[in-house]
């Protein structure tokens, strides 16, 4: 398929959507998915049978459109005398469909209906989610419709590939995986890095001396940032990928996806078919010279895979471990040779750019964080859900206004941004734009996306215990500072909450976070004393709580025996 026929498809599948004039878009993510909604949108297809409205009523099954705290959730469009009317309608049950059918033409159920014009959907900006909940992610011909692949054939008819990587430098587009890293930078680095550096084996029948990996291998607690958009919108993150393969010179590309995502994974594999048998990709893309394929690898849930050295170890089909750096994966990457890794996110955001320009991104967000962020909002917070803001937004805001407050009465405590790599922030540093240079100075990070609000209620030596046990299991085990360290703050932080911390417990708590931070080999041990370090931090007064005041500090009373603490 070359540009001309794209645009043929796209004006073909306008005409197709001009012919109904009620479009209802069901949410088939994993959450809604979970609540019968394919049910519903069945349902919905027999209901406007049943009335002898099929030929003017659309029903589409579509990813998440972001308010998962009320799912399942339908979305209705309307084409009346030449007005586009929306609604959306909340905690949808197939026995509903009669019903919403029956008012189409009419005021919208009331009892079902939640507003859209309230600040979860007013005060976002979604770039990467601007498709999920509104193409049906399983038809090519729904992508292509909003504009899919055209950025594709700009790149590859009017486009160097050091134009492309020119393109995203100068869009200001950092990596959306945690780490915060120049993307332009990482694509010059693997583009200009010489396959022969390094001796190399790869195995018969790959054609590449480079690579593009996409990260797909989501692993915080309480983040679905990355399985989203790999649910609802998988065309945009092969878009991506094969115009960061043209732009670095590889010609073969993995996304590695944890098998705890079977509906990302059967989506996006669908994708991969249909892209291929498009001509968009595989060999000679779209008539021309260059050629890429994409294969899906899966991840068995360990979340040290995450990081690069350790994914590239998955793929080559060893055990997940990191190795030492430099070199990095942009000159000895995959099988040893260079390799790009971008996150999911990141990869979604390439073909705006490309379309939309570098100047139109680099408007968006602060001076050192461009364009938006995707997060995942949950806990203690009244909407919780996927939310896409602009950088440089307040944290107040997110939770306040997008997020809706404290549910129950409850007042809000703190907020943790990076999961167990991050940290929790307190009230009084709500009004903190978000971005990596600020969330970083607060002693939290970015991260991948995840956001979790807690309240009054929550026990914040719990949390940091929560975290630290979450880190000690999924640790691989390779360096010492990691795979003891962490098992030894765990066993303290556990002494707080039974009672038997000392003053000595967290002073050596603090030495302990210290040495595992700078002595662990990779980011998993590096990042995961951060949720303890910042509860000492501003909440140090909960810890001290907690201490007995027994024993002069060597954790012994009532008779018991004196406590070894072994200092290695």
């Amino acid at each position: 398929m070359n540009g001309e026929e794209l645009l043929h498809v796209m004006a073909q599948e306008q005409e197709r959507a001009r012919r109904f004039r009620h479009h209802l878009h069901v949410c088939t993510g994993t959450a809604c998915q979970a609540l019968n909604s394919e049910s519903i949108a069945q349902a919905l297809e027999v209901a406007a049978k049943a009335q002898g409205k099929q030929g003017e009523v659309s029903v589409k099954c579509v990813g998440c459109p972001g308010l998962c705290s009320l799912g399942p959730l339908v979305e209705v469009h309307s084409f009346v005398n030449g007005d586009h009317e929306r609604s959306l309608y909340q905690f949808v049950r197939p026995e509903d469909a009669s019903e919403i059918i029956s008012h189409l033409d009419g005021e919208p159920v009331e009892r079902l209906v939640t507003p859209l014009d309230q600040p979860f959907f007013t005060r976002q900006l979604k770039i990467v989610l601007e498709n999920c909940g509104e193409i049906d992610p399983e038809r090519i011909e729904d992508y292509i419709a909003r504009g899919g692949y055209q950025a594709l054939m700009k790149v590859l008819t009017e486009m160097t590939p050091s134009e492309v990587i020119d393109e995203i430098t100068r869009s200001g587009l950092r990596g959306r995986g945690g780490a915060g890293f120049p993307t332009g930078l990482k694509w010059a680095t693997v583009a200009k890095a010489d396959p022969r550096r390094y001796p190399t084996y790869v195995p018969p029948g790959i054609q590449s001396q480079k690579f593009v990996i996409c990260n797909g291998d989501e692993g915080d607690p309480g983040a679905f940032m990355d399985r989203s958009v790999m649910e609802g919108d998988p065309h945009r993150v092969l878009e991506g990928m094969i115009i960061a393969g043209y732009a670095v010179g590889a010609n073969q590309g993995y996304i590695y996806v944890r098998a705890e995502y079977p509906l990302a994974v059967k989506r996006l594999r669908t994708a991969i078919r249909q892209a291929q048998r498009a001509g968009l990709l595989g060999n000679n893309i779209a008539g021309t010279a260059f050629s890429f394929n994409i294969d899906i690898r899966l991840g068995a849930g360990a979340f040290v895979c995450g990081e690069e050295t350790a994914l590239i170890a998955s793929i080559e089909g060893g055990r997940g471990l990191p190795r030492p750096r430099p070199p990095y994966p942009a000159e000895y990457g995959l099988w040893g040779c260079p390799t790009l890794i971008n996150n999911v996110e990141t990869l979604a955001n390439i073909a705006p750019i490309i379309n939309k320009g570098a100047s139109w991104f680099a408007s968006i967000g602060t001076a050192k964080s461009k364009g938006t962020k995707v997060f995942a909002l949950t806990g203690q917070v009244k909407n919780t859900g996927l939310i896409e803001v602009p950088m440089g937004i307040t944290l107040r805001e997110i939770v306040f206004d997008i997020g809706g407050g404290i549910p129950n009465g409850h007042k809000f405590k703190a907020v943790q941004t990076g999961g167990p790599s991050g940290g929790c922030i307190p009230e009084q540093y709500l009004d903190t734009p978000v971005d990596y240079e600020s969330l970083t100075a607060l002693g939290s990070i970015m991260g991948s996306g995840g956001l979790i609000v807690m309240d009054d209620s929550t026990d914040m030596v719990e949390v940091a215990r929560f975290f630290m046990d979450f880190c000690m299991e999924e640790s691989c085990g390779k360096c010492i500072p990691c795979r003891a360290g962490t098992a030894q703050i765990h066993h303290i932080l556990t002494k707080f909450q039974t009672g038997r911390a000392t003053e000595r417990d967290l002073k050596l708590l603090e030495e302990l976070c210290d040495v595992v931070k700078h002595a662990s080999l990779c980011g998993l041990g590096q990042s995961a004393p951060n949720p303890v370090l910042s509860t000492l931090r501003y909440f140090r007064h909960e810890y001290e709580a907690k201490l007995r005041r027994d024993g002069a500090g060597y954790g012994y009373a009532n008779g018991a025996a004196k406590e070894r603490v072994t200092h290695s």
